[in-house]
């Protein structure tokens, strides 16, 4: 028998990852996504999860779970097309396009399905894409599937957008304009008035991917669109519901329009079982819990606040984050992996993040404060910061 199944090309990329010293296992979480996890066995302090408010684990979300399976089941049973269009799917829609003051919303099983379904349904061949070069992963493939032609602009570089736009003015029959709200690397924020103003100036739709603003930015967690007070003038609108949210699964707010061509259109709808009762149940008790109070918002930001005037303090380079992620820059991709390996066994989890998600030389540690941190965790964290900073002459 040939040696084919040995799939030999494929260990030798492997092997490749852990001579560059890159290779990882993933870590295990032993119970709920919390403050303070265990994580491989041992108790730590957690500074990677995308749980900015602490929803996660929340009694009230877990009720409505429950609830939801009580009355639906475990699973839809089929696409929305099909018969997997619950009424409760229903009701997520339309208190999410509330929430988001927007005339619609369209549901998708995640945030990255938003991009892989909904970029290729609204631009075709003699379109043209031009996103912002730092995007997330999901926007470079979502636009991959699209026919339309491709150009990158420099990150947050309004002329550099404004030449794209000038050059490209009567060469296209639409162009669509996509970058994310925050920009989850480095948590700065897109200058969204400047790029709306630009797309209308030069007849462009806006596309904006907020995964990393949705619960966290604007009136009660509203997003970018609504920190900036644009609602009306960006076309498409891409929140996820399992970072601020807590659960799963992502949607597009904009126009009854395109609601109703992304149902035709829009391919994981069509082919993949929407989300579980159990989510949808929990994630409607989220939004409504989300616009009936800035508690958890503000807790989130107060953290934040807090602990990036202590980590700047302690001399670290946080860049020029806007928003509660905060990169500790390290620089180079094994020194960077080394420091969040000494930190985890310190008791403090923060992954490294190296090329390529991030540029060649930027490597850092990405840390995700939450509204669910004591002071007193944060105050941990920061000395185990300081005593791993100095012990590898980082400080």
């Amino acid at each position: 028998m040939s040696n084919v199944h040995e799939l030999n090309f494929l260990k030798e990329k492997i092997q490749q990852l852990k001579d560059d010293g890159v290779y990882r296992k993933l870590p295990v979480l032993e119970g709920a996504s919390e403050s303070e996890i265990i994580l491989n066995g041992h108790k730590v302090i957690n500074l990677s999860s995308n749980n900015y408010l602490g929803f996660a684990n929340h009694p009230k979300l877990k009720q409505a779970a429950v609830e939801a399976v009580e009355k639906y089941g475990v699973g839809s049973g089929a696409v929305r097309t099909i018969v997997g269009n619950m009424d409760i799917h229903e009701e997520l829609e339309t208190v999410l396009a509330e929430f988001k003051r927007e005339e619609a919303v369209m549901v998708f099983q995640s945030g990255f399905n938003c991009n892989a379904g909904t970029i290729q349904a609204v631009t075709e061949k003699g379109d043209l894409i031009i996103s912002d070069e730092l995007n997330h992963a999901s926007i470079i493939d979502g636009a991959r599937l699209s026919r339309a032609d491709k150009t990158v602009y420099k990150h947050a570089d309004m002329e550099d957008l404004e030449r794209i736009l000038k050059e490209s003015h009567d060469k296209y029959r639409n162009k669509l304009i996509i970058t994310d709200g925050v920009f989850s690397m480095d948590g700065d924020i897109a200058p969204l008035p400047e790029i709306v103003e630009l797309a209308e100036k030069y007849g462009a739709m806006t596309y904006v991917d907020d995964a990393h603003g949705s619960g966290v930015l604007g009136e009660n967690g509203r997003g970018t669109v609504d920190h900036f007070g644009l609602h009306g003038r960006v076309d498409f609108t891409i929140g996820t519901l399992s970072k601020a949210i807590g659960v799963i699964g992502g949607y597009v707010a904009g126009s009854s329009t395109m609601k109703e061509w992304l149902s035709h259109r829009g391919r994981p709808l069509l082919f993949s079982t929407s989300l579980p009762p159990a989510a949808v149940g929990s994630i409607i008790e989220a939004v409504k819990l989300l616009m009936s109070t800035t508690e958890y918002t503000d807790r989130l930001w107060d953290n934040a606040k807090y602990f990036k005037e202590k980590i700047s303090t302690l001399g670290f380079d946080i860049g020029n984050s806007g928003t509660p992620i905060t990169p500790v820059i390290i620089g180079e991709e094994g020194k960077t992996m080394e420091f969040s390996k000494k930190l985890l066994e310190n008791g403090v989890f923060v992954s490294g993040i190296i090329f390529p998600t991030v540029p060649k030389g930027t490597g850092r540690v990405r840390c995700m404060v939450t509204a669910g941190h004591t002071k007193e965790q944060l105050d941990r964290a920061v000395d185990i910061f300081k005593k791993v900073g100095q012990e590898m002459g980082i400080l």
